[in-house]
């Protein structure tokens, strides 16, 4: 039988392990990324840039991190290094092409209108339908075209793409005297580049997320009280200074399976929606235990950055921001190093930023960290504007598994739904395609998967609210891979003895056997 030809787009962690279980069962995978090496969004970063988690939950399950590396939050190079090397151990360069931008995806097949099965069989390959890739070799700007028999998209939510704030005529950076770019381009410099470009300068950081904070706190340190670092924020979300209060590992509480039985999840049964509701009380309780935390060891309320809305609301949505060493970021902000701005909205004038609350800061460096705009950059890829809307047409990209598009034939989605730890989600997402490639995992009707989707969104409405679109699930990543796990033919339980798989945290190790 011919082999099957898988085109995977980014090499990033879901491209790489995408090419590893593709390689597992036989398929002959290729991997497409236009920079020099893999690494994905790891590949540049501000200097400081660490781990948000603890290393054991950002971890592939059958590669443990070197004991060389000793702290729980790894450093950027270190998180590389870490990559590469489980890229090496699994042999995965050779499929790999570099300096090879996809432009653009075609299908050459029949029609997906008027199917009620995936791909006209609910099979991964149909009779007839290839992928067309337009390949651009960056280095000798000639362009290839690549036939496929499936394509896996791993093109992320957080690059290349910067998702940038727009303004009323007269009012956006044109106007502005000094500079104005993007956090993606401040990252993209060297770090001595980057030191020098906001060395002595006024700068305002737009957003008060990961990137915002680790931005600010860089510049502040080069530029200490005599230029503060201006943060303009819209709204406050909860921060925590550590992983560990009350010297408990806070993910034995977010990755435990009791945890998970006292969140309401999509698709549950009456008996399990039943013992939610009789769990949720110790739920909230451990949730206004961590407010009480947070509030009691950061100053928080003394800045006025008490959020308005519960701390499991950003759980939830993947707004949580955790800050190593708070110390450092608070005695910035007491010297006047940093300075913290909460407004609506805010446009340009001529010196910097006019804030929404009637305030303006003079700046000559204005830095977006503004996120990216990963809905856009997935529709991007599909030159057929039908498949681009069935992509981006809704509010939230709809995905049955977080994974399959029901209307767009051979084509499956790493990365884009997020959980707490984008590596340990994105593994089984690339077992599940791998199963589903050999025949090992069968897929309902697109009536029935469409059903699974709307039930997925409601639940990210109610649970997320106004970020639902984000395709964030923290704290059902469990259930999540238990759902794949069924799908497998593989027991979810992973652990020995029902205490153990009630109590004790899930890691990605213990998926490592199936």
């Amino acid at each position: 039988m011919e082999q099957k030809q898988i085109a995977i787009v980014g090499a990033g962690t879901g491209g790489l392990l995408a090419c590893k279980y593709c390689l597992s069962k036989g398929f002959n995978p290729t991997v497409f990324d236009f920079e020099s090496g893999i690494g994905g969004v790891w590949t540049k970063t501000i200097k400081t840039t660490r781990l948000q988690l603890p290393k054991a939950t950002y971890q592939f399950s059958d590669f443990p991190w070197p004991a060389s590396v000793t702290d729980d939050f790894p450093t950027q190079q270190e998180t590389l290094e870490y990559i590469r090397s489980y890229a090496t151990h699994f042999n995965l360069m050779p499929h790999i092409k570099f300096h090879s931008r996809v432009k653009g995806i075609s299908y050459d097949g029949p029609s997906s209108d008027t199917w009620s099965l995936w791909n006209g069989t609910g099979e991964a390959f149909p009779p007839e339908g290839k992928w067309n890739l337009t390949v651009e070799n960056t280095k000798t700007a000639t362009t290839q075209i690549y036939k496929a028999d499936f394509v896996i998209l791993c093109v992320g939510r957080f690059k290349d793409t910067p998702n940038i704030p727009k303004f009323p005529d007269g009012k956006g950076p044109e106007i502005f005297h000094g500079k104005a770019i993007h956090s993606m381009e401040y990252a993209a410099m060297d770090h001595d580049a980057a030191a020098e470009f906001v060395k002595g300068k006024k700068v305002t950081v737009v957003g008060f997320g990961k990137t915002g904070l680790d931005i600010a706190r860089e510049i502040s340190a080069i530029n200490g009280p005599e230029h503060p670092c201006t943060i303009v924020y819209r709204k406050d979300h909860w921060k925590l200074g550590t992983w560990f209060p009350w010297g408990i590992a806070l993910v034995n509480f977010m990755f435990c399976r009791i945890t998970m039985l006292s969140v309401h999840k999509p698709g549950e049964s009456l008996l399990l929606s039943l013992l939610a509701t009789l769990l949720f009380p110790i739920r909230w309780g451990i949730w206004t235990l961590l407010e009480t935390h947070a509030k009691m060891t950061l100053p928080l309320a003394k800045y006025n950055m008490v959020p308005k809305h519960g701390l499991s609301n950003d759980f939830s949505s993947g707004l949580l921001l955790y800050m190593p060493n708070p110390e450092l970021f608070f005695d910035a902000v007491e010297k006047g190093s940093i300075k913290l701005v909460k407004s609506p909205s805010f446009t340009f004038y001529e010196k910097g930023i006019a804030a929404g609350n009637g305030q303006e800061i003079e700046a000559d460096v204005v830095i977006y960290a503004t996120g990216f705009d990963g809905v856009e950059k997935l529709k991007s890829v599909f030159e057929s504007p039908k498949f681009g809307h069935y992509i981006a047409g809704s509010p939230r990209v709809p995905l049955y598994r977080e994974t399959i598009p029901t209307r767009i034939p051979q084509v499956a989605v790493i990365g884009f739904s997020d959980g707490l730890s984008s590596l340990y989600t994105s593994e089984m997402r690339c077992r599940w395609v791998a199963a589903l490639l050999e025949g090992a995992v069968k897929l309902p009707s697109i009536k029935e998967m469409q059903k699974d989707i709307t039930r997925w969104d409601e639940y990210m409405k109610q649970s997320s609210g106004e970020y639902h679109t984000r395709s964030f699930f923290g704290g059902l990543e469990i259930w999540y891979n238990d759902l794949l796990c069924n799908d497998m033919g593989i027991n979810p339980m992973r652990k020995k003895g029902l205490l153990a798989n009630l109590f004790e945290p899930y890691e990605s190790r213990d998926y490592a056997e199936i």
